[in-house]
């Protein structure tokens, strides 16, 4: 968490560094997905209302939301479940509070390694099924979900400076 110096400067919290794994390609795969799960949820805890669901920059894009879409990314990807509309992922309805949104990402997470934890062979497709659409790989959802999950926490990163200056993994 960053801490206010008596020179009104903000000091960053001590970064978390990069996992160390097994040497297996799938807990390295495995094992940085893990620590940027961790990262983003350490990013929205916290996080005071309203400013966690307010839009930041022009595209509309707010820390709440993008918790908000990985936890349907999660989901999509690993079960299967069929989204229609993107766009509406990235908002949390008014209701749920920052609590609500870790809790539902924490379930998903869960949900998903549950399926990974079956998924021995990195090039077998995934075991769930979506109409009219092939699984993926286990290697390409793991994969797509570093990229994905990456690239939204380097956004909460910076949202979450300008709600309140915290910075660091």
């Amino acid at each position: 968490m960053g801490t206010t110096s008596s020179s009104g400067r903000v000091r960053r919290r001590r970064d978390t560094p990069p996992p160390r794994t097994g040497s297996s390609e799938v807990e390295v795969l495995r094992g940085f997905l893990d620590y940027l799960r961790t990262s983003i949820v350490a990013k929205v805890e916290g996080a005071p209302e309203p400013q966690v669901r307010a839009a930041a920059v022009p595209s509309g894009t707010n820390l709440l939301g993008l918790l908000n879409h990985l936890v349907h990314v999660e989901r999509a990807t690993f079960l299967g479940e069929t989204v229609t509309r993107w766009q509406s992922t990235f908002t949390a309805e008014a209701s749920d509070s920052v609590d609500d949104v870790i809790a539902r990402y924490r379930e998903a997470v869960e949900s998903a390694n549950d399926v990974l934890d079956d998924c021995a062979d990195l090039a077998a497709r995934l075991p769930r099924s979506a109409p009219g659409r092939p699984a993926p790989s286990v290697r390409w959802a793991l994969t797509h979900m570093i990229e994905e999950t990456g690239r939204h926490a380097g956004h909460a990163d910076i949202l979450r400076e300008l709600i309140d200056g915290q910075t660091g993994r």
